[in-house]
Formats: structure tokens, C-alpha cells, sequence
């Protein structure tokens, strides 16, 4: 698979060479269109590969919103990118597998395959495909980014607004591979975020953000020291060299000021022209310059080029916030020169996990959107009813309301409606020498040292040589397309494996959750493979013992190997907890910086068993056999997310079901020519491409299928499942195998309300039987079980069935679902049994069998034995003294006396004895960290204001998007961070209605900023070795007393009332947030000090980059302000003229 991807991607890479080097230098017509993704009327298809409408025979241009899509240099780069239409065809013609394929330019455009409309609904189109990780990382190798801000007295007002946007457009830039600081500097230097004293920390996305909040509220003041700010500096870049932490690859600093007064050239010939300080150009120089001189009455601009052009860096001059974003990404293409002069040395990029087309800095917006959208649902709802709902009431409902919606089928989980991303890149080249260079109107305002550097030039135009990045191709690969080919079936119950980057952060785990409540996380993609696997010990938060480091550096550093470490687990939204020892095995992938890494549970000494038994289709047909007749009815489901059998090319076939589906390949099978096909498909390799033709002569011709009817086919997982649906045919005929226990059976169902009976196998394969009646006319409700678990293994109810097996081979699983309201007439409580196969070599599970009853029937049950005594006792729980409760082996309540308390954490309601319970062993207490927890902090109503009024002002133009961003981070001066704070001080403006009536204050939410921070939490699980049941109950020491309900997982717990309190205080099973003692959670984490491994790629210098002349950059403001200032005065000239004759 990996490699079919680099295939397909330089295919791309050789035919964009080709093309540019061949078209012509000049611009296409003015009559030239081309498709517009933001704006066009083609016709369009929905594809299910592709997840949309799209158009199969053309591909598309993003232009960003920055950028003028006639600018001559732009223009040209979309003409001459048409020829990769015929290759994306052709790719996706022999490799049906690929996703989007892409060339992302260096002009800003993005070509994109197949075509389709790029429709942003309720946002900004931020999208510029050079701030993403796949063009970025491509593009440079890694590096690390020292930012010098000038903070001295004259950078006030628009200046340092415009140095802030500065440098958030270069943070952007930046990726996890990348290492980054900013320090400000005056008469003295200072690290905008304490922490961060003295390193480079790297350039994820948590440590960006609180970068960006960090310069959000700068003071300016006394006299910049540039010497002392140049040298802290160096000297910071320098000890990174010598102690090979960081990137360990190219270096550069950005000075952002708003003038120098000299060049400073000792400090450079002392640092960074060490081996060569006569002749800097041939020098070995170690760190860039580039410099950002900011303002528009500015003098004097030599000393401040100067500096960048001696190093290897460029120079920018900027007067207005638009002109930022275009102006900082030209550092790209300088530090990708000794990339592009090595000319034959494509690297190859991997990035890490993304979220499609969505941009990460739009998570503050769209929280702030949901949080608007709550407000007008409470003042509506309070106009309706006259009341409101506190916020985690709202925040519960919302949850609620999702849950309720969420299929788990091939439909797209409403909690997570980002679609998951890696991405393989490859940088395109400018495969010219030379290039004729223009110089316009520069000289008559450059001194003597600035000519020296730019050169004397009095023709219009000359030969230079040049290193041009021309952009970079690409092609997504869909995390779940993976998590498919990972044959998770073969993993068996509570085993998966999962995917590790060279950062040791997660690609693929089961419990990487990047999506809170329908809105990304700020910190989604840095979550390291530490966070996520917990180990079994008493540690505090973030405190990794040695055996997950060890691990983890293995991993990292791509070696091949196993451990096994003891873990704890939570599952059930946190809710559960389980202890399990785990045999991880790891493996580097190839040509990739992951590593995959496979996790077994082992309980016991055999280690782990599955169950081989497959059923050949071809021998049952030879019978006169059909196997789809073990699939008769409609009371069956597959597993959604497994690959049973599959097209290449799906766009050719459609199916509504996954069913459909697999009973089309079955019949299939009886056709004659059926053979058995994996999932491997080479993909074309790249001598083969067809870098040598004509282009100006081919056009692409119009997508067509190789072979429409190609497919794959899991073998082993077909033929076991078909042997699945055989052995539990007789369950889908509703007949039960012994005639003799239909009567008992019947009995059963009505007393306990019996509505419906499953079982689930290893393969996918899930039956049911309803026993209530349903309209088969009618479609099923959307809570009905086969909507809500067709996941088979994957589901809670299977897994804790087979974890009980271990305790208890002959028990049952009993659960309610966990909801604060409590149990309803509606609630049904799941009963899951596991099935295990045994033979001499050990055992494994082959299914877990159940039912659903209603509670109200297990509710009366209950009652009925536990409140009489049909005189044989004394007391029953009947009587106002004594408190009784079904709970199971996680300490939430089955039934009680109160229905409501049903679904609640036993802790809740009883505290004192639950107390109790865990220092008499019933149940152990065991802490779990959660490192991804969201939190949500709150903000001042001012900075809300303003955010607010910055999105509205640059809808109406006042202010560009650009600059509208940056009031979306507020600093830590205007927010609340104390969880205790609800009543601030600090009221949000009057919400008044048509009839001016100010509402009650409640009714207003409190504005919050959406973090993630670290949670600690302690949940309960029933100790296995507890037996000592047969105790007395006195109120001296226990006012309790405790029994095993017998094949269950169930404990009956008595509790006496009049004892004392048994209420108070509770024991509750919500997390709480931890807090570092005077540090926040990202600087926590930048000195947890993680091993990481640097790509395989770096190229950081080239001998013949000194051989660039003249590339360093121009002043701009100057030169258009002197344009003007001429243009403004001929036509007042030529208005007085024509005045005068005219009189």
C-alpha cells in the first residue's frame, strides 16, 4: 500500500517538472479559464470512495483567498499544471485505492483530483495549501525557527500588530519536525512563554498555540539591543547543534524590527562564518537570516537586507497586515534551495495525523459559534418555558442528543465529522539553471551598500542562476482505509494494533479521541503513544515508568522487538476500568518514519488462542449447497468497518449495505472464474511513467476503469464467516434446537420481559431475534439493537463478556446504560455471555451470546425477592431501614428500590459505603489519567467583544481575515482559568428581548475557550480474590453487608440506614483536572523530555547556493508609494493644465 502511494506521487513529481520546463514564459491568453474548485458549474457524481460529488475526468484549482489568480506568475503555474490531469487519470485508473492526488504551488494555488466544489459553509476559507503539513514538510527539512521580536519603544500601534501577525503566519509554517521559540528584546531578552527559557520546544500544535497567546499582549518600551538579542541567539542555535537536540537539521532566525542601526557584521563573522569569515558566501553558514522590517517610514533599509543577504536568508519589507501571509512564506522556497540544487534527491514525506481540509486555528471559532448557538437555544427555551438549564445540564443534553443520533453503521459518526488524514509528499523542482531576471525601478533609492549586494544592473533583464521550488505533490491515504488493512479481526476480542510517528506521537489507536463534543481539539495530533497506553502502577500524572520508556524509544527509533508491560485500560466513555497483562510486538514500517506496534491481552499463561474454522464455499456448492441461504432474513448484520470483499473500483458498484454487499461476492463465488484475489495491487512503478512525451501536444483523456469488475477478497475471513453463519443458522429460524425447552423458554421471556436475543461472532457475524412485534413494513427505530452494536467484537458488551469469562467461565454480563437521569420504561438491560472453543492447545472465545429485557421486569423482580420474606427471615429490604442494590463489578447500580437510581455510580448515592467497600477489598480503586480531556476555560465578556467585532468587521472589509484571526486568541491576562469561578465579576452586555425585559442572568452561558488539559480519575473494579462475603453487619464496624449474585457479575449489597449517614459525603467517578504546581500543562509537558527520532531526510546546505545572486529580497513599500505619489501628481498636473486652458 505504502508503496503504491510513492509510486503514484512521483509520477506526479516527474510529469510537474516536465510540464514547467517545457511551457513557455509567457502568459496564457486572457481568454484562458480554467476550473475553479471555488466557482464552476461542471458536472459532478457522487462518489463513495471519495466521500462527495466529484468529477473523475478533470481536477480542480483552490486559489487562497490571499492570493490573485491572474498574477502572471500564478497564471502560468495553472496552465502548464493541466498536463497532470492525464496522470491523476492514469494513476487512479491502475491504483483505484488512491485518494485525493494533488500538486500544491509554490504561488499558493492547489491543483486537486478528482475535481469537485470546494464549499466552506459558515467559515472563512483559510485553506492555503503552504501552511499544511504535507507541503511544508515536504518542501524544507526539518528545522528550528529561533523568532526575534523587537520590543523597543518605536514598535507600537499597526507595527506591532503587524509583527504579531508576523509571526503567527510563521508559526503556521511549522510542523511537529520542527523546533521553535520566541524571544522579545529590548535593553534586555525574554522568552515570550516563561517556560520555555532557554530551548526550542517543539512546533506541535499545543506549544504554536500557546506561542500565539503568549504575543497576544506584548508591552513595547526603552531601546532594542540588537547585539545582545543576536548573540542570545546564536548561542541558543549553537548549543542545540552541539548537543543534537532539536531538528538537528537547518537553523534560522527571523528578526522582526522596525530598523537596525548598523549591520552588525562581527557578530556574524564570530557565529556564523567561522570557518570562512573573509569570504561569508563560501562559509559553512549554520543558521539563516531572515528579516521582516516592518513600517512605512522607514529610511533607511540597507543595514537590515544586508543582514539577511550575508546569510543565506531574505529580506522583507511590510507596511500593511494583507501583504503578511504572501510575504512570510517566501522564506520557504529560500531555506528548500540546497533541496532543489541536489536536483536528483526527492525526499519522501509521511506526515503526521490531519483532519482533511480543516484548519486547526478554526477550532476557536467554531467553539465560539456552538457557544453562540447555545445561547439562543436557552433564551429561547427561557422565552418558552420560563426557565433555563445550568451548563452542564446543556452540555449533557447536548452529549445526549448526540448519542441518540450516533449510528455506528457506514454512515458518518455524527461526533466525529472530520475525516482523519496521513499524507505522502514529494517536492517538485524547477529543473532550470537559469533564469532571466527583471529589475525595474530599485536603484535610484539604494545606497552604495545596497548596491553592492543587489549589484549594478543597467540593462533591463539578465541570466542569474536560480534553485525554484516549484510546489509539491501529494496524495491522501484516509486512516480508516488503514485501520482496515491492520486486519483488526485477526486481533481477536481486546487486542489492536496501532501506528507510531518518529515523534512518538499516535497515527492510528483505538483510543486517540480527536473530537470534542463536534469540534476538533486544539492538540489532536500530538498525542504520544505514552498518554495513551497507561501502565499499571501508582505514579503521578505524567510520571512514565521505565518499562513504557524503553518501549516507547524502540518504537520510536523503528526497531523490530517485543515487551510486555502490565496496564490498566478505561472503556465505556470512561466510565470502566479494567487490569490486563499485554504482549506488544513492533515492527518499523518501510519508507515510512511510523512504526506499528500489535497489543495482545494475555490471561493467562497459554497466551492467546483463536478459533480456526472456515467453511469452503466451493466444496458446499459442489453439495448443491448456496451459502447465502445461511444468510436468509434480514435479522443479521455484518461487521461495517471490515473488509470481507471489495472493488477496486467502487465507483462502478454501489451498494446500500454492507449486507448487499457481501451477499453480491457470494454469489459471485458460484460464477464461473471466481478465484480468490488479495489486497495487494501494484501500482505502476515510476520508471514506467511517461515523463518523455510532448505535452503541448497530448490532452488527458477522459477517466476510465482498467477493469470495472476487479476486486479483493479477505479469504480466511470469508470462509470463517461463512462457517459462522452456518453453526448459528438455526437461530435466524427462530426455532429453538430442542423443541422441549420451547415452553421454558416462553415462561422466561415473560417474566422477564424478554425483547430481544442476540449472539455475536469472531468474524463480524451478528444475529438477533425480536420478541416483540415489529411492522415489517416499518423501518427499525433508530435505538434498536442491530443499529447500535454492529460491531460485533468491538463492542463493549462482547469485550466485558469475555473479560468475565476469566472470573466467571459460567457467568453472565448484566448492564443498564449509564445515564444521570436514571432508569426509564423505556431502558433495557443487556445480559452477554461469552462462548469459549477449548481444546488441548488452550481456548478462545467463538461468541458471545445475550438477550435485552426490560428493566421495569428486573425491577419487580428484584423487589419481589428482596422485600418479603415468605416467612422465612425476619427483615427484608422492604423495611425503612435497610437500603438494598444490585451494582456490578464497576460499582454502578443495576436496581434499587429507587428506579431512577439505576445507571448511577454506586459512589453517588451511597458514598460512605462505597467507602467502605474498597477498604474491605470488595472492589479495588484504581486511578487513571486521561491526557487528551478537553476543558473549558472560561474568557472575559471584553474579549469576546472583540473577537466578535473583528469577524465583523472583516466580513465588511474593514479588516482582513488574516488580521480577524488573530483577536480569536486571547491572553491569559483576559481569561479565567479557576474552575470555582463560575459567578464572575465581569457580566457579559444586557440580553435584552423585543420588549426590552432584561432576562434573568442565568439564562446567559458563561464564555469559555476550548483547552485540553490533563484529568485524573478514579474508577472501580470488583476484586476477583474478594470471598470473604459471610460477614456480620453491625454499625460499629460495618453497616453493610455484602453477597455475590450467583452467575453474574452482579453483587447484592444491604445497607443499614440507621447507622449514621450513608449518604454523604459521595464518592463520585467524575474527573477532576490536575494541576501542576506552577506550571502550566504545555510546559509540563516540554519538560517531560520524550525521545523523539529525526526524519531520515535533511538536506541543510549546497556548495553552489553561493552562486545565487540577487534573491534575497526587494523593498516594496517604498517603491510603491513612489509610484503613486508620481502617479497622483500627473494627474493633479495634467487636471491644472486642462484647467487653465479650459479657462
Amino acid at each position: 500500500m505504502m508503496e503504491s502511494k510513492i509510486s503514484a506521487i512521483r509520477r506526479i513529481m516527474d510529469v510537474a517538472e516536465m510540464s514547467a520546463l517545457s511551457s513557455p514564459d509567457v502568459d496564457p491568453p486572457k481568454s484562458f479559464e480554467f476550473i475553479n474548485a471555488k466557482n464552476n458549474s461542471i458536472s459532478l457524481e457522487y462518489s463513495p470512495h471519495f466521500g462527495g460529488d466529484v468529477n473523475l475526468n478533470m481536477s480542480a484549482v483552490h486559489v487562497p483567498t490571499n492570493v490573485y489568480e491572474r498574477a502572471s506568475n500564478v497564471i502560468r503555474a495553472i496552465k502548464w499544471s493541466e498536463e497532470l490531469d492525464r496522470t491523476f487519470i492514469n494513476n487512479y485508473e491502475h491504483d483505484p485505492s488512491l485518494s485525493w492526488q494533488y500538486f500544491g504551488s509554490a504561488t499558493g494555488f492547489m491543483r486537486q483530483y478528482p475535481a469537485t466544489n470546494w464549499i466552506v459553509e459558515k467559515t472563512v476559507d483559510l485553506f492555503d495549501c503552504r501552511t499544511r503539513s504535507w507541503y511544508i514538510e515536504a518542501a524544507t527539512s526539518p528545522k528550528d525557527i529561533l523568532i526575534l521580536m523587537d520590543t523597543s519603544g518605536s514598535m507600537t500601534g499597526i507595527r506591532r500588530e503587524i509583527a504579531k501577525h508576523v509571526i503567527n503566519n510563521i508559526l503556521d509554517t511549522l510542523g511537529n519536525n520542527d523546533f521553535v521559540n520566541i524571544i522579545t528584546f529590548s535593553n534586555e531578552t525574554k522568552e515570550v512563554v516563561s517556560c520555555f527559557d532557554g530551548t526550542l520546544v517543539q512546533a506541535n500544535l499545543a506549544n504554536v498555540r500557546e506561542l500565539k497567546r503568549a504575543i497576544s499582549n506584548l508591552n513595547t518600551e526603552r531601546i532594542a539591543n540588537f547585539s545582545l538579542a543576536l548573540t542570545t541567539a546564536f548561542e541558543l542555535l549553537e548549543t542545540f547543534r552541539n548537543e543534537r537536540e532539536g531538528a538537528r537539521c537547518n537553523q534560522a532566525i527571523m528578526l522582526i524590527t522596525d530598523g537596525v542601526p548598523y549591520n552588525y557584521k562581527e557578530i556574524f563573522e564570530a557565529y556564523n562564518w567561522k570557518d570562512n569569515p573573509d569570504e561569508p558566501l563560501k562559509a559553512d553558514m549554520p543558521v539563516r537570516i531572515f528579516t521582516y522590517l516592518i513600517g512605512r517610514e522607514v529610511a533607511d533599509v540597507r543595514e537590515v537586507q544586508w543582514m539577511a543577504c550575508a546569510n543565506r536568508g531574505y529580506y522583507v519589507h511590510l507596511c500593511t497586515p494583507a501583504e503578511v501571509r504572501e510575504e512570510v512564506l517566501k522564506y520557504v522556497p529560500v531555506m528548500a534551495r540546497p533541496l532543489v540544487l541536489g536536483r536528483t534527491d526527492h525526499p519522501t514525506i509521511w506526515t503526521p495525523v490531519y483532519a482533511d481540509v480543516t484548519d486547526p486555528k478554526m477550532t476557536d471559532w467554531l467553539w465560539e459559534q456552538r457557544e453562540n448557538n447555545e445561547q439562543k437555544k436557552r433564551v429561547l427555551l427561557y422565552q418558552r418555558n420560563k426557565k433555563f438549564l445550568n451548563s452542564e445540564e446543556q452540555d449533557r443534553r447536548y452529549v445526549s442528543n448526540q448519542k441518540w443520533r450516533y449510528d455506528q453503521t457506514d454512515q458518518i459518526d455524527e461526533l466525529q465529522e472530520y475525516k482523519l488524514m496521513t499524507s505522502v509528499s514529494m517536492p517538485v523542482f524547477d529543473r532550470r539553471d537559469n533564469a532571466v531576471r527583471f529589475l525595474f525601478i530599485q536603484h535610484h533609492k539604494a545606497g552604495a551598500g545596497e548596491r553592492s549586494i543587489l549589484g549594478d544592473r543597467n540593462k533591463r533583464g539578465w541570466q542569474t542562476m536560480i534553485a525554484n521550488l516549484l510546489g509539491v505533490a501529494g496524495t491522501d491515504v484516509p486512516i480508516d482505509e488503514i485501520e482496515k488493512l491492520m486486519t483488526p479481526h485477526m486481533l481477536g476480542v481486546n487486542g489492536y494494533a496501532f501506528i507510531v510517528t518518529n515523534n512518538g506521537f499516535i497515527l492510528i489507536h483505538p483510543d486517540l479521541r480527536p473530537v470534542f463534543q463536534g469540534i476538533l481539539k486544539p492538540a489532536y495530533n500530538s498525542v504520544d503513544m505514552a498518554e495513551v497506553e497507561l501502565m499499571d502502577h501508582d505514579m503521578g500524572s505524567r510520571e512514565f515508568d521505565e518499562g513504557i520508556i524503553m518501549f516507547r524509544n524502540n518504537v520510536v527509533n523503528q526497531m523490530n522487538g517485543s515487551a510486555v508491560l502490565y496496564t490498566k485500560y478505561h472503556y465505556d466513555d470512561m466510565k470502566r476500568v479494567g487490569r490486563v497483562k499485554r504482549r506488544y510486538d513492533y515492527a518499523g514500517i518501510m519508507d515510512t518514519p511510523f512504526t506499528i506496534v500489535v497489543s495482545l491481552p494475555q490471561y493467562d499463561r497459554i497466551g492467546n488462542c483463536h478459533v480456526l474454522a472456515i467453511e469452503e464455499i466451493h466444496r458446499s456448492h459442489a453439495k448443491g449447497k448456496n451459502v447465502t441461504d445461511y444468510f436468509a432474513g434480514s435479522n443479521w448484520r455484518v461487521h461495517p468497518h471490515w473488509l470481507y470483499c471489495k472493488y477496486h473500483y467502487e465507483g462502478e458498484h454501489r451498494f446500500t449495505s454492507s449486507e448487499s454487499q457481501l451477499l453480491h461476492f457470494l454469489e459471485r463465488t458460484r460464477l464461473p472464474g471466481w478465484k480468490w484475489i488479495d489486497m495487494k495491487q501494484r501500482s505502476k512503478p515510476p520508471e514506467h511513467s511517461a515523463t518523455t512525451i510532448k505535452f503541448c501536444c497530448v490532452t488527458a483523456k477522459p477517466y476510465k476503469a482498467e477493469n470495472k469488475n476487479s476486486y479483493f477478497c479477505d479469504r480466511s475471513l470469508l470462509l470463517s464467516l461463512v462457517y459462522d453463519a452456518k453453526v448459528t443458522e438455526w437461530f435466524a429460524q427462530q426455532i429453538p434446537p430442542n423443541p422441549s425447552t420451547k415452553e421454558s423458554g416462553k415462561q422466561f421471556k415473560q417474566r422477564f420481559g424478554v425483547v430481544l436475543a442476540f449472539m455475536a461472532t469472531r468474524t463480524g457475524l451478528t444475529r438477533w431475534q425480536d420478541f416483540l412485534p415489529i411492522d415489517e413494513n416499518m423501518s427499525l427505530p433508530e435505538n434498536h439493537f442491530s443499529k447500535l452494536y454492529p460491531r460485533a467484537i468491538d463492542e463493549v458488551w462482547y469485550k466485558r463478556a469475555v473479560e468475565q469469562y476469566y472470573v466467571n467461565a459460567d457467568s453472565f454480563v448484566f448492564s443498564v446504560p449509564l445515564e444521570d437521569e436514571g432508569a426509564s420504561n423505556s431502558t433495557l438491560v443487556t445480559a452477554s455471555r461469552a462462548v469459549f472453543i477449548e481444546n488441548a492447545n488452550g481456548k478462545a472465545p467463538a461468541m458471545v451470546v445475550g438477550f435485552q429485557f426490560q428493566h421495569t421486569a428486573l425491577q419487580a423482580l428484584f423487589q419481589n425477592i428482596t422485600f418479603n420474606c415468605d416467612g422465612n427471615c425476619h427483615k427484608h429490604c422492604g423495611d425503612e431501614v435497610w437500603a438494598c442494590y444490585l451494582i456490578d463489578n464497576n460499582g454502578y447500580i443495576i436496581a434499587a428500590e429507587d428506579e431512577t437510581d439505576a445507571g448511577k455510580f454506586f459512589g453517588d448515592i451511597r458514598g460512605p459505603i462505597m467507602s467502605s467497600l474498597v477498604k474491605d477489598g470488595v472492589f479495588e480503586k484504581i486511578r487513571i489519567f486521561d491526557y487528551q480531556a478537553p476543558w473549558k476555560h472560561l474568557q472575559t465578556a471584553l474579549s469576546w467583544m472583540v473577537s466578535q467585532a473583528a469577524l465583523v468587521w472583516a466580513r465588511t472589509g474593514i479588516l482582513d481575515y488574516e488580521d480577524a484571526e488573530s483577536y480569536g486568541y486571547v491572553s491569559d491576562d483576559e481569561s479565567t482559568v479557576h474552575r470555582d469561578e463560575h459567578e464572575s465579576e465581569e457580566k457579559l452586555p444586557p440580553v435584552v428581548d423585543k420588549d426590552d425585559r432584561i432576562f434573568d442572568q442565568n439564562v446567559r452561558i458563561n464564555r469559555t475557550r476550548l483547552e485540553v488539559c490533563d484529568q485524573e480519575i478514579y474508577l472501580y473494579l470488583r476484586n476477583a480474590s474478594f470471598d470473604l462475603y459471610d460477614m456480620d453487619m453491625d454499625c460499629e464496624h460495618r453497616w453493610y453487608m455484602v453477597q455475590p449474585v450467583a452467575y453474574s457479575n452482579m453483587l447484592l449489597v444491604v445497607v443499614n440506614t440507621e447507622c449514621g449517614d450513608t449518604t454523604s459525603p459521595i464518592l463520585s467517578v467524575k474527573p477532576e483536572e490536575v494541576i501542576y504546581e506552577n506550571n502550566t500543562l504545555v510546559c509540563q509537558k516540554a519538560l517531560t523530555g520524550l525521545k523523539r527520532k529525526r526524519p531520515q531526510s535533511c538536506i541543510r546546505s549546497n556548495p553552489r547556493e553561493s552562486d545565487i545572486k540577487d534573491q534575497c529580497g526587494l523593498a516594496t513599500c517604498a517603491k510603491s508609494n513612489l509610484f503613486l505619489l508620481m502617479l497622483l501628481l500627473i494627474c493633479v498636473m495634467i487636471e491644472k493644465y486642462t484647467f487653465l486652458l479650459l479657462g
